[in-house]
């Protein structure tokens, strides 16, 4: 009994009340004009791309549309090969083709949420990274029509976490609060993380366990993360995200 009324209480304390949190915050910030007129213009987070000559790669993240802004982020890719004049963006949706290119602004607001910078490469580091994530999208297996679920997987955050995967060197944990960031896309329930410093065990994006130096200790039931980072101190908590240190060493910048 003990225990079972200290589980409880962890669950109670962990992942119950920072989702009310949440919602509560989310309540109290409205929610404005429908999606269909929601703002979704540049945030001004990107130098214009014809005039910026070095390779750009950006992972952005954004509260979702509605409800569901409770307690998940949207996740995006944003590419540009040296001296290319326009960046492309990768989305993965729920309408159309799964894989959605330039559908949006590249760094626009999703549906009047503005966006997180979750990782930058510019110049050489991000050349380097541009080819293998190129493969990596041509090649994701989840790009038919009727792929993409909401919960648990494969979504958004599966895409842009695959495609993360296949990229050497990026040292770079996405937001707790991208549900479905866990799901085995590949249909291996046990891999190393994103960063290469750690594993991630999942039970089909239901529940799982992560333990990395720089993903953290993460704890998935349901979709949603509660953790710690020691790396970078902060609590990870469903719904409300990181609380303590930026996620990365600078605003959006790769670790070393």
């Amino acid at each position: 009994m003990p225990v079972l009324k200290a589980s409880l209480l962890l669950f109670l304390l962990l992942f119950l009340l920072p989702l009310g949190l949440s919602a509560a915050r989310h309540r109290m910030a409205g929610h404005g004009d429908g999606w269909w007129a929601a703002d979704r213009s540049s945030a001004g987070l990107l130098p214009p791309a014809a005039q910026h000559s070095p390779a750009v790669v950006r992972v952005f993240a954004a509260r979702t549309v509605r409800w569901r802004g409770i307690f998940a982020v949207h996740c995006w890719l944003v590419l540009k090969p040296e001296g290319a004049a326009r960046y492309t963006r990768y989305d993965y949706t729920a309408w159309g083709a799964p894989i959605r290119m330039n559908g949006f602004e590249p760094d626009g607001r999703w549906f009047g949420q503005v966006p997180e910078v979750v990782f930058a490469a510019d110049g050489k580091a991000a050349a380097a990274l541009i080819p293998p994530m190129l493969a990596a999208i041509e090649g994701y297996a989840w790009r038919n029509h009727g792929d993409y679920r909401p919960w648990p997987g494969p979504n958004s955050n599966t895409f842009v976490a695959a495609v993360l995967d296949a990229a050497p060197g990026i040292r770079v944990a996405l937001p707790p609060t991208a549900i479905g960031k866990d799901y085995p896309y590949d249909g291996r329930w046990i891999r190393p993380t994103h960063s290469g410093t750690g594993l991630r065990l999942t039970l089909g994006g239901y529940a799982g366990l992560t333990l990395a130096w720089v993903e953290g200790i993460e704890l998935n039931l349901l979709g949603a993360v509660a953790g710690l980072d020691l790396r970078r101190p902060a609590l990870k908590l469903p719904g409300l995200g990181r609380i303590g240190m930026p996620g990365q060493d600078g605003p959006g910048t790769a670790t070393p």
